[in-house]
């Protein structure tokens, strides 16, 4: 009888897999080589100076042969292992000098359960109701929140939707951010709204059409830009917008410059002259209301407010998508009629003003719990250190915004991290690289791990605590 091939136990997180021989662990980022646990993916380093990505150069621990790396390389959290168990001190601790100062850069992959995505739509399209339910492969992965200038933001991710409900629920809210995060595509689906499929740097497709345009502003706005453009092309202007209608004749932007009464009447509320809200419901048509037929929003016109046979109008939506042109008739009805040459550029004019559609994925992480005591052994002080600017923290060498307030809570664009940055645990749980970076006499004042700190060549000489190797890549 022949003995099946002795499994190890992999402690790189909580879920302790037994590790085949030639295989890899639940989260594919750790294997058994040999009867060694070795780390699947290179450390990347950050250099300016790199012309080229994909240099690669084996730690010591893997027949490294000397070469150097390059003299400013940054080591980032990118593949570099995690703390955990947290009791232990970062995978690197690395020494160097900036402009002759004497600082440490505190490198690791963190393991986090508390973390989320916001996602930044920027489309006229209406996605869903606020508060509505966001789900991935038919799982509550997160929810649609407030809309801001031109863009729908959905919320998704968060300890509830990873550990707070089912299996499938935590396992496919893992999954959906691990993609966003590396910059893969996935389809979203809005309860009460539409299927967007949503990919970091790139134009969402809404129910299988892709976005073109952001708006340029909103009816109003857009009448205060433009309204110079239109004055004795065209009688009135009604730019449709599922926020704020604009009518350029009661506008202020009109009154300044002379513009004469119409007469017209819109059927919505009145916020200031020449602003009205609640014009429709929102959906899929003009500037992200429901209407195929712009005219559903006007009401009589008033003779005696200025209305005359042959008054010209101009309806056009945010985008300059949706446009049409009418004439009055002898009964003051609006008549449609091809757009006349003159005006045209003046459509195109808030086309080319339009920003191009857009999904922005941030991460959202609260770098806390025992992690910190992998940088430093009294955990409260490195919170206070990076909350009053000592410690800079940066998430695979790009910068972050740190919320303020309580704990180490930070976001970071992910386009601006290195390719394939995150990974994860099936505890459900993403990995995010991190960096902290002070200088040293303040790292070892909160104190820091000082028998763990090395310098940039023994690091690499080194490596980490699993065998792996670098990759140099250029500076994102």
């Amino acid at each position: 009888m022949i003995d099946a091939p002795e499994k190890i136990r992999c402690d790189a997180c909580p879920v302790m897999c037994y590790i085949a021989p030639g295989q890899t662990g639940a989260c594919d980022r750790y294997a058994n080589d040999a009867g060694r646990i070795v780390r699947t993916d290179p450390v990347v380093m950050l250099s300016h100076t790199v012309e080229t990505g994909g240099r690669v150069v084996p730690f010591a621990a893997r027949d490294w042969d000397g070469s150097p790396v390059p003299a400013d390389a940054f080591v980032t959290g990118i593949g570099s292992g995690t703390t955990y168990p947290d009791y232990k001190p970062a995978p690197f601790i690395v020494a160097s000098q900036v402009e002759g100062a004497d600082m440490v850069t505190v490198v690791t992959e963190a393991i986090f359960s508390y973390c989320g995505i916001k996602v930044k739509i920027d489309t006229d399209r209406f996605l869903g109701p606020e508060g509505a339910v966001v789900r991935a492969q038919g799982e509550p992965v997160g929810h649609v929140t407030t809309a801001e200038y031109g863009s729908q933001m959905l919320s998704l991710g968060g300890v509830h939707h990873l550990t707070g409900g089912g299996k499938a629920e935590g396992r496919v809210t893992c999954a959906a951010m691990l993609a966003l995060c590396n910059g893969e595509a996935v389809e979203l689906a809005i309860e009460g709204g539409s299927n967007v499929v949503v990919q970091a740097g790139q134009a969402p497709v809404v129910d299988g059409v892709r976005e073109r345009r952001m708006r340029v502003g909103c009816g109003s706005a857009t009448i205060g830009m433009f309204a110079v453009q239109w004055q004795g092309l065209v009688d009135e202007v009604v730019v449709v917008d599922d926020h704020i209608t604009g009518v350029v004749s009661e506008h202020q932007a009109g009154k300044v410059i002379g513009w004469e009464p119409t007469g017209i009447k819109i059927k919505g509320h009145r916020s200031t002259p020449g602003r009205y809200f609640r014009v429709s419901e929102p959906g899929q048509g003009w500037g992200g209301t429901r209407l195929t037929d712009p005219l559903e929003i006007l009401g009589e016109w008033n003779p005696k407010k200025g209305a005359r046979p042959g008054l010209r109008l101009l309806m056009v939506s945010t985008t300059g998508e949706q446009y049409a042109y009418y004439v009055l008739d002898d009964a003051l009805q609006p008549v449609l009629q091809p757009l006349p040459d003159y005006l045209k550029r003046t459509v195109e004019l808030i086309d080319e003003n339009c920003e191009p559609s857009l999904c922005t994925v941030l991460f959202v992480g609260g770098a806390g719990g025992s992690l910190r005591a992998g940088v430093v052994k009294n955990p409260v002080r490195l919170t206070r250190s990076v909350q009053g600017g000592v410690t800079k923290l940066t998430s695979g060498g790009a910068e972050t915004f740190v919320w303020p307030g309580g704990g180490i809570t930070f976001m970071v664009d992910v386009t601006r991290l290195p390719k394939v940055a995150f990974g994860y645990v099936p505890t459900p749980a993403l990995v995010a690289p991190l960096e902290f970076t002070l200088p040293r006499a303040d790292y070892l004042a909160m104190g820091g791990h000082e028998d763990a700190i090395r310098t940039l060549e023994q690091s690499v000489a080194e490596g980490g605590e699993y065998p792996t190797a670098v990759r140099v890549q250029p500076w994102p």
